[in-house]
């Protein structure tokens, strides 16, 4: 992550008020449990916070409205997706986002070296720097980490419907499960205005940030304050062949494969032959065709004092 624009850690300015916005089910249940584990966190370290429980991510989104309103400080407790919905409102307002993970996937907090423990990420919040992140926009909606489409929409569908598996191992599933039926498509991609191509295979992914899926290192060189997006196309191939290869995409190792392709753009226009819905950090954003780009340091963000 290239060097953003930074100010204190809140905890050095008087202590500002917290409002923890909380997905009690996410993660399977996993926020709710840890629940007392981050008040009894942020008691010890002296943070004054009210938590307030979301029904929705539109009830998320007027949750941090009226926190920012009221001088507060939204943080989000839950998963990638409510993380994205609070970021949203908060960028809207010209407030401050907290993150502590209590979701499934956790990717953001992993791309940003916040602890993937809640509790322990309650520091952050104390003693952490406030940076400028970009943002991702769709049509009216944005998002923080990676909107795909084509066969990342496959499963991710699955894997937000299924009940059977819990933590991020539910991806591994819907890919696996995605991978049975899967037929390919043809997308068609246009960068910053530029010309057209035409890609027949499995994926288009846009990422802000490096992470999707539970680790899945899609976008190795995503970075979150460059005011670029990394355009991921994974291109046709075997279905045994890209079984094989699923495995190197936790290690960032499959953008070596002449299967994938990766673009830096700040606008990325998608359409494909058959319909498709765009998700965005585990949620749908979008119908195809969209056009995605880049909001270049759009919502201030709490974060780690070391992170590079």
């Amino acid at each position: 992550m290239s060097v953003g624009q930074q100010t204190a850690a809140p905890g050095t300015r008087g202590r500002t008020a917290l409002a923890v916005i909380v997905n009690p089910y996410a993660g399977g249940g996993r926020a709710g449990r840890e629940l007392d584990n981050v008040r009894n966190a942020l008691q010890r370290l002296g943070l004054p916070h009210r938590i307030e429980h979301t029904r929705s991510l539109d009830h998320a989104r007027e949750l941090a409205a009226a926190a920012v309103m009221a001088g507060e400080q939204a943080v989000a407790f839950g998963g990638d997706g409510l993380i994205a919905a609070v970021a949203e409102a908060v960028s809207r307002a010209d407030g401050i986002l907290g993150i502590l993970p209590g979701g499934r996937g956790n990717d953001l907090a992993r791309a940003l070296d916040i602890p993937l423990d809640p509790a322990e990420a309650c520091s952050v919040l104390a003693h952490g720097t406030v940076s400028r992140l970009d943002l991702g926009h769709v049509g009216s909606r944005t998002f923080i980490g990676i909107a795909s489409c084509g066969f990342d929409s496959v499963a991710n569908r699955i894997a937000n419907q299924t009940t059977l598996i819990r933590g991020n191992l539910v991806y591994a599933y819907g890919a696996l499960r995605a991978l049975a039926g899967w037929r390919p498509a043809t997308f068609n991609v246009r960068i910053d205005d530029g010309e057209s191509r035409e890609v027949t295979g499995f994926t288009v992914a846009v990422a802000n940030s490096k992470y999707y899926g539970g680790g899945m290192m899609v976008a190795p060189t995503a970075d979150l304050q460059d005011g670029l997006l990394d355009v991921v196309i994974i291109k046709d191939m075997r279905k045994l062949r890209f079984l094989r290869l699923l495995p190197s995409v936790f290690r960032g190792a499959h953008i070596r494969a002449p299967e994938v392709e990766t673009i830096r753009a700040r606008t990325v226009e998608i359409s494909a032959s058959r319909p498709f819905e765009m998700f965005a950090d585990g949620d749908p954003i979008a119908e195809l065709p969209a056009t995605v780009r880049v909001l270049s340091g759009a919502v201030r963000a709490i974060l780690p004092a070391a992170a590079p």
